[in-house]
């Protein structure tokens, strides 16, 4: 091993004992599964936000964005960027108060539980599906993660795939196992910081081996297609492809996936007072913005670097981080360090989306299915132990579907993003606002809206032109329409369930702080 390669190497280690640390010094914390699950509902604002953020980008952020810039332009990663932004903003504004107000009322420590709180569904029925929903889309999202850690260490030290990829599950199953949320927000919140040092040096880096700004917007004007927003670049035939209206509300349709999002809408649920949603909204946004759009800059980026010479023509352009940070390893020592804070970056992405989605999984099996809809009596000590023997199991899973080295991030991500969004997304909302909602109406939403989801990918959408359209939207339009229908056409709900959601809209009940 060279020095730089130590180099290399030994920031990202540093940074694996820090995350693995903080797991070791929070598992004494737990003391119950509130605390396991929810941190005892005492995370701060900027916990909260950065929190909520760092788990959602994923190392989408960092290597799905930027290579999908780096091939076709600006079209489709901005329209995605926006819809994201935009969704964030609106779940932030609308879900975030009602959910922590409703959901500390319910005393409900996971979103299932608050399902079926919600609607006093005293068989747990609605806790089971959406358990059950949680971990079938959660685990091919979890094999997302461990796939672009195999990736990075592939690329950059030509490592095994498989080896690197079944030692980055170890690590981040192993500190989610031991921490819990108290672990997984604090490391979250680390892992922001880490992954915004990554895009900066980037960006900075990048447009000094492209040759400067102007080299980087005259090499993108070139491209045909390449900066327009109605338009895209086809990287093999080197022209130009329509961008249409249909596309584009398609690709902007990821921001409906906000609502439906388990990993993110247990942040609102676990803020300590209601009140510091607004900050926490603000720096939410703000990052979130800033940080897609550094992304998609690196794209483009890259793509002058390639015409400069100074960065190859990448035939898996979602390495494209991965390769910049290998050029500025060359430069000496601090340099390396460097590369290696920035190739953190890349594992900080995927570690904080891995070890929520793992974390709101094993609440849906251990908490949901056996506790709340199967009845079995679990000691608090006891529950926490088979959330961890859960995470463990899905971890197992999720790495035999991690196997196959050509498996696209973006892909992966974009199809389970559209299993929650189309799943829970319009019940979230119309259990928050629509007090006409009642438990047929949530099941019958939920169960269409994640069938849809299925139906539209495989079946429909293969039939292209106008078919051709993200998942995620066709799927939230049937599961709003089916909840609304099925809820007008059986029983209203009961004057206790009404009398709460009142209550709850008004603010006039007590909340747990």
């Amino acid at each position: 091993m060279n020095t730089i390669t130590f180099c290399i190497v030994a920031a990202i280690v540093v940074y694996l004992l820090v995350m693995l640390a903080i797991g070791f010094v929070f598992s004494f914390k737990n003391e119950s599964s509130s605390d396991f699950y929810l941190g005892g509902r005492k995370m701060g604002p900027i916990v909260t936000a950065m929190s909520a953020e760092a788990s959602d980008m994923s190392s989408w952020l960092l290597m799905g964005l930027p290579g999908v810039a780096y091939l076709s332009g600006l079209a489709d990663a901005a329209w995605t960027a926006i819809g994201l932004g935009v969704g964030t903003y609106l779940n932030w504004l609308f879900v975030s108060k009602r959910l922590r107000r409703y959901s500390s009322h319910l005393n409900a420590i996971t979103v299932p539980e608050f399902f079926s709180k919600r609607f006093n569904d005293k068989k747990y029925i609605l806790s089971a599906v959406a358990g059950i929903v949680i971990v079938i889309f959660f685990i091919p999202y979890t094999a997302s993660g461990f796939a672009a850690c195999g990736k990075l260490f592939n690329t950059l030290f030509d490592v095994d795939y498989t080896t690197a990829m079944i030692i980055a599950a170890v690590i981040i199953s192993a500190y989610t196992i031991l921490g819990g949320f108290k672990a997984v927000c604090t490391t979250d919140l680390i892992q922001s910081i880490v992954m915004t040092i990554a895009l900066v040096v980037i960006v900075v880096f990048g447009i000094s081996q492209a040759g400067g700004v102007d080299a980087v917007i005259d090499n993108a004007k070139e491209l045909p297609g390449y900066l327009a927003m109605s338009a895209t670049h086809n990287a093999e035939t080197g022209a130009s492809a329509p961008y249409g209206f249909i596309t584009i509300i398609s690709t902007a349709a990821w921001g409906l996936g906000y609502f439906g999002m388990p990993h993110i809408l247990l942040r609102f649920m676990a803020i300590k007072d209601e009140k510091k949603l607004v900050l926490s909204r603000r720096i939410a946004t703000v990052w979130v913005f800033i940080a897609m759009f550094v992304a998609i800059f690196i794209g483009i980026i890259g793509s002058a670097m390639t015409k400069a010479g100074n960065l190859e023509n990448l035939e898996d352009s979602e390495t494209i981080i991965v390769k910049i940070a290998d050029i500025i390893s060359q430069n000496g020592i601090l340099a390396a360090l460097l590369a290696g804070v920035i190739l953190a970056g890349i594992l900080a992405a995927t570690m904080s989306t891995a070890d929520s989605q793992m974390l709101a999984a094993a609440s849906g099996i251990s908490q949901n299915v056996l506790v709340e809809f199967f009845g079995i009596k679990l000691s608090k000590k006891m529950n926490v132990l088979i959330a961890r023997l859960t995470i463990l199991a899905i971890s197992t899973i999720a790495v035999f579907l991690a196997l196959n080295p050509e498996s696209s991030v973006f892909k992966i991500v974009s199809f389970a993003w559209a299993g929650f969004g189309g799943a829970f997304g319009a019940v979230v909302i119309l259990a928050l606002f629509w007090k006409r909602m009642n438990l047929a109406g949530a099941i019958a939403g939920m169960v269409s809206g994640g069938a849809m989801v299925f139906i539209w990918k495989f079946v429909v959408r293969p039939l292209g032109g106008s078919w051709d359209i993200y998942e995620l939207l066709p799927a939230f339009i049937v599961s709003f329409i089916i909840s609304v229908v099925v809820s007008l056409l059986t029983k209203a709900p009961d004057k206790e369930i009404v009398d709460t959601f009142e209550a709850v809209k008004t603010g006039k009940l007590e909340v747990t702080e």
